[in-house]
Parts: C-alpha cells; sequence; structure tokens
C-alpha cells in the first residue's frame, strides 16, 4: 500500500517551525492558486504515471507505473495489483492477484497526512511552508518549480517538490520527502484534461464483481 500511503495521487527536515508569513511565499502561492482553481474547474482529468522510490542514495530504485483518473475529491488508481476507488465519501481497495481477488470497503475519513490523487492539488493550504525554486524546460515543456516544506517536524511527509507546466498551469511531476529519509518521484504521461467522467465511475460495483471476497470495514 506504498501509493496509498504517498500518492494517494497525491510530500515535505524541519527542526524548527517559522513563522507561517514569512515563509509563505507570493509567487509561489499564485502558482499554487491557479493550479487548484484549474484543477477545480475540470469535468476530469486522466493520467498515465510512472512512480519511483528509494530509500537510501545508493538503494536500487524501485519503478512502476499505473493510471489515474480525479474528479474533485474523486479518483480512481491502477495499479498492477491493486485498484482504488474513492469518490468522497467511500473508498474501496480491491486487491487482484493469481491466487485471490477481494475488496476492502471503508468510510473515508479526512487525514492531512494521508496524500491522494485529489487532494494533492491543495495540499498546500494547511500545514505547508512554500517558495519558489524558478524554472526550467523538461521533455520540451517549460515548468515551474516550488517547494513545500512541512511546518511541524514531525509530519510524515516532511518536503515536496512540485512540477507545474507554465502554460498550462497543470501539475506534472512532484518528488516527495517521507519521515524516514525515503524519496517518491511522480511523472505524469499523457495527460487527458477533456476527459467527463460519470460519478459512477469512482465506485466500485461488488454486483458486478461475484468472484470477488467483500471485506466490509464501515
Amino acid at each position: 500500500m506504498m501509493l496509498n500511503k504517498c500518492l494517494m495521487l497525491v510530500l515535505f527536515g524541519i527542526g524548527i517551525q517559522f513563522g507561517a508569513k514569512a515563509q509563505k511565499d507570493p509567487k509561489a502561492e499564485e502558482i499554487l492558486n491557479s493550479v487548484s482553481e484549474n484543477y477545480k474547474s475540470l469535468n476530469g482529468l486522466t493520467a498515465e504515471f510512472e512512480y519511483t522510490y528509494s530509500n537510501t542514495p545508493d538503494a536500487p530504485v524501485q519503478t512502476n507505473k499505473g493510471k489515474v483518473t480525479v474528479k474533485g475529491d474523486k479518483y480512481r488508481l491502477v495499479l498492477d495489483d491493486q485498484e482504488i476507488y474513492n469518490n468522497g465519501e467511500t473508498v474501496w481497495t480491491y486487491i487482484k492477484s493469481d491466487n485471490f481477488k477481494e475488496v476492502t470497503i471503508n468510510t473515508v475519513e479526512e487525514d492531512m497526512e494521508e496524500l491522494t490523487p485529489s487532494n494533492i492539488y491543495n495540499i498546500y493550504k494547511k500545514g505547508y511552508n512554500y517558495k519558489y525554486l524558478g524554472e526550467e524546460t523538461r521533455n520540451g515543456r517549460v515548468v515551474q518549480i516550488i517547494e513545500l516544506n512541512a511546518e511541524d517536524r514531525r509530519s510524515q511527509f516532511q518536503q515536496i517538490t512540485l512540477f507545474v507546466d507554465k502554460a498550462r498551469k497543470y501539475l506534472v511531476e512532484w518528488e516527495i520527502k517521507d519521515d524516514i529519509g525515503g524519496t517518491f518521484s511522480y511523472k505524469f504521461r499523457e495527460i487527458d484534461a477533456q476527459a467527463n467522467i460519470p460519478d459512477s465511475f469512482f465506485v466500485f460495483n461488488t454486483k458486478e464483481h461475484p468472484d470477488v471476497e467483500v471485506i466490509d470495514l464501515r
């Protein structure tokens, strides 16, 4: 459930807690607000992505791929061995393997320590300071780089670096440093921001999957 811990879509060490006003860069805030407002205006967004993880500089890098669809506070995440459906009220975690299939159902609870594909666009609004680092060209597009740092040194995610498509105001890449020295990296591929996704897409229909064991924890 590594991706649940840090993607879910989806950060940030600070030994001293500084004053909020001194650490919130107006330039960074302007860009982050534009990204957040742009996201809220969409009827849906789908993207393929690549994510990697390394817990030490010399450790092997684990690389995986997936697909994500988001709409407001709803998302659906598809990985190799699991799918996560979240309609804003209920979350279904569907585990699939050669030997068994099961889905665990839980009620969605607001947790500022959880990073999801839907709250990555608003995570900066509470508990983080941020600063604008500049811009560079990546994969043929100009991106603006913003660093978020946790105000609380006990936070699970200590630092996030966001890469924003300057022209379209889309988040295209981000890197996360957790509280144990690990680094997660996520890169969006094939973004479709014109998708019109029905709400039913974010619900796991147990009746359509009679062969799946259901564990209802609500």
